[in-house]
């Protein structure tokens, strides 16, 4: 197996956040027209909170930043120590699908439970693909 490969579901992760990114930057700005926010009353993450409506981009933004660390450092630490195969492979691709999964509820309708199940599962995951680089480590 082409060890390379297990950095696909690193750039798919970059792209869902670039979109994410994307998505915030858009309804920042349009609820700051409508609303006729000036700037400097969003200075800090506390004024944003009060001054937006709506912060679900920014607090999905925000949440990729979280585990996801994680993901990305596995996968370096997978390359670096030869542990690249399908299982690995699978995980990663599992985690990308959970996390589109959870943005895509958190942008959308956002149903807090049906939110948690797709955090959870990923989360799962990512100890699951902890574990088996820990495992690998040991052998």
């Amino acid at each position: 197996m082409e060890p390379r490969l297990v950095f696909w579901p690193a750039v798919a992760m970059a792209l869902l956040t670039f979109l994410v990114w994307l998505r915030m930057y858009a309804s920042r700005v349009g609820e700051m027209r409508r609303l006729r926010i000036h700037p400097q009353a969003v200075a800090t993450s506390a004024m944003a909170a009060a001054g937006f409506q709506d912060t679900r981009a920014a607090d999905n933004f925000r949440n990729l930043f979280e585990l996801p660390v994680l993901f990305y450092a596995a996968l370096g630490i997978a390359f670096a120590i030869g542990a690249v195969d399908a299982l690995l492979l699978a995980l990663a691709w599992l985690f990308v699908a959970l996390r589109v999964a959870h943005s895509s509820i958190h942008l959308g309708y956002n149903r807090v439970m049906h939110r948690f199940i797709a955090y959870a599962a990923g989360g799962f995951v990512l100890w699951a693909l902890w574990a088996l680089l820990a495992w690998r480590l040991l052998a």
